[in-house]
């Protein structure tokens, strides 16, 4: 199937990479349907792109790239509406807000993006803590410990 993205153009994606998003993510319920694609010039980051709108697309990262220490526990309800069984199925990222210059850029440690692999699940999931934030630096700079204070 052809998509048209907001950042690299149209594509051919296979039907089977699409991720579900049942409830949509907050603010966008009505896209349902989204897929992870690679920025080929930096493979840190990724695209979580609509299938069905071209403007809704989200700079992507795995928070652990920048925050070692980033720990949370998923609730019961996640883990049922996800179906997760298995730690090794999900994969975690944080939304980022570009800036210029790049080092004052943000990732939102607040509300991660939890994935179910193994069938294709998705759910944007605020976390009921304080410890993290919806803005927390991306540069290692800003960065003292493994959590960002």
């Amino acid at each position: 199937m052809k998509i048209q993205t907001k950042y690299l153009g149209e594509l051919e994606i296979d039907d089977a990479k699409r991720i579900q998003f049942p409830a949509g993510l907050p603010g966008f319920g009505e896209d349902k349907e989204f897929v992870l694609l690679d920025f080929p010039e930096n493979p840190v980051f990724q695209l979580l792109q609509s299938v069905m709108t071209q403007s809704v697309a989200f700079v992507v990262t795995t928070p652990y790239n920048f925050y070692q220490g980033y720990t949370f526990d998923l609730d019961d309800s996640i883990l049922e509406s996800l179906q997760i069984e298995n730690e090794r199925d999900v994969a975690v990222f944080s939304i980022v807000t570009l800036s210029n210059p790049f080092e004052q850029s943000t990732l939102n440690l607040k509300a991660p993006v939890i994935l179910n692999w193994k069938n294709r699940q998705g759910k944007q999931y605020i976390l009921n803590t304080d410890e993290y934030e919806s803005k927390a630096p991306i540069a290692p700079s800003a960065v003292t410990n493994g959590k960002g204070e």
